[in-house]
Parts: structure tokens; sequence; C-alpha cells
């Protein structure tokens, strides 16, 4: 039976140059691989060890990219090793199969969203009316499925956040913080539900998870084993579960240790 890798993306297996969080002398620095590009610019990095281990990881396991990103976003990563056949996108609203949103899934989410939490547009516009413009720089809409600020973190008021996590629960949405972004997305919307129908497509026998921020836990509440970095939303809470290891490592060499531990747990169960 296939093991099935369910992996977070962004400063889970890949980083930023301010995620990279790098500690040693630069001439001692891993060697880095650029795995996305924005506007001409080199944007995502993992090191060249971590090329070579999720190359491996593809050759061994059912390898699930999972992210909150939207399918543009996430198609401007190229990964090293072969294409995934099942790529999750925008939080488990698109299920991505051979590079293409299966229809019936989506129809299944926006359905479950319509019937069990408030609409996009009152949360939209709750944002929009609450958000300062001294630190909120942007307003987004992902897919059509839920909201995001980009903010300026060093003037954003810590207790706007709690605040709007408060509003929102009574909602039916979460809030997440990650970086410079304030994610607002509709409980009923996870990563979880979509990795559980890859596994039952696939027909695995065990599901690995790795994730850093809120909307991963559901993700690595699922899996039969996960791991989260040392750093993020979840780090900086001290949340943990019995299935699932607190990693010391921050940074780029992060996502080197969770490939590892992908690796480890995936080869004596093929």
């Amino acid at each position: 039976m296939p093991v099935l890798v369910a992996s977070d993306l962004d400063r889970t297996l890949i980083y930023s140059a301010a995620a990279l969080g790098l500690t040693v002398p630069d001439a001692e620095a891993p060697r880095l691989l650029c795995v996305e590009v924005y506007e001409g610019r080199p944007l995502s990095y993992l090191t060249e060890t971590a090329a070579r281990l999720l190359a491996e990881l593809a050759g061994t396991a059912v390898f699930v990219p999972t992210t909150t990103r939207t399918r543009e976003q996430y198609r401007r990563i190229s990964l090293p090793g072969p294409a995934p056949e099942y790529a999750i996108c925008a939080n488990g609203g698109h299920l991505l199969v051979d590079g293409v949103s299966d229809p019936a899934w989506h129809a299944r989410v926006t359905a479950r969203l319509a019937d069990e939490c408030a609409s996009l547009a009152e949360v939209r516009d709750h944002l929009m009316n609450t958000a300062d413009p001294l630190w909120a720089r942007k307003h987004r809409v992902a897919e059509d499925l839920f909201a995001y600020l980009v903010v300026e973190r060093d003037l954003l008021p810590p207790d706007w956040v709690k605040e709007l996590a408060v509003w929102a629960e009574n909602r039916g949405w979460t809030v997440s913080l990650q970086g410079r972004k304030v994610y607002a997305v509709p409980k009923p919307l996870t990563k979880s539900a979509a990795v559980r129908e890859v596994a039952r497509r696939t027909g695995a026998g065990l599901t690995l998870a790795a994730g850093d921020s809120l909307l991963d836990a559901d993700l690595l509440l699922a899996a039969d084993r996960g791991w989260r970095p040392g750093h993020g939303e979840l780090a900086d809470s001290g949340w943990t579960a019995p299935t699932v290891s607190a990693l010391p490592e921050r940074g780029v060499p992060a996502g080197e240790r969770i490939l590892r531990e992908f690796l480890r747990a995936a080869r004596p169960a093929r």
C-alpha cells in the first residue's frame, strides 16, 4: 500500500529570503536552489540537499503539495523531481489532478461553505471596514473562497488580530497570521479533507504530513504522523499533539529535517 506524504510548502519546505533563518557564518551557509520566480525575481528557495531529498521522496511515496496558495501562485513553483500527480491548493478548495482542478471536488467544497458558514462577502466587508490603511497594504480574495490582508507587521496592532479571530469564530471562520499575511478562512475549507480524498483515491496505507501554521493543524491531526518546524504559528503557541513531532530546527534547515523524517518513516512502511 502506498505512503502518502502531504506537506505544506511556504515556511515548511520552501522559504523566501526573509524566512531562510540562516544563523551560520556566510561562508558556511548551505547552497540554495531557487524554486520560484515572481515578476522576474527569485522568490522561494530550498537547500540543494533538500532538493535531493525531495526528489528521492517522490520516488518513494505519493508526494502531495498541500498549500493555501491559489492555483496561480502554486504553478509558479518548480519543485525538484517529477511533477506531483496530486496537489492541493487554496487550503483544500482545489484538488489538482495532473495540474487540473477536479470540478466535482470543488463543487463539494463550495456547497459545504454555502451551508456551514458566513459568506465571503460578509467577511471581506468586515476586513475592509476594520483594517487600517496605515498597516493594511493589500486586500485580497483568493479563488473566491477566502480573504487575506498583506500587512506591515511592525505596525499591526496585536489586539486587532485577536478581535478578528473572535469575530470570525462566531461566523464559522478562522484567522491565521503568517508572516505579513492575515488570513480569514472558512472552517469547512480544510487541507485535511482534501488529503483524505487523495488517500482514498490512491489507497494509501500511511499518511505523513508537515506544516507550520494554524491552517496546518487539521492536516497534522489527520495524518498518522506529522512534523512541525521550530518556527511559525504552531511553534510560537507551543501547539503539539501525540502524533506530531515538534522539531527544533528553524528556517530552511527545518525543511531538510522534515524531508529526512518523511523518508525515514516512508521507507520502512513501504
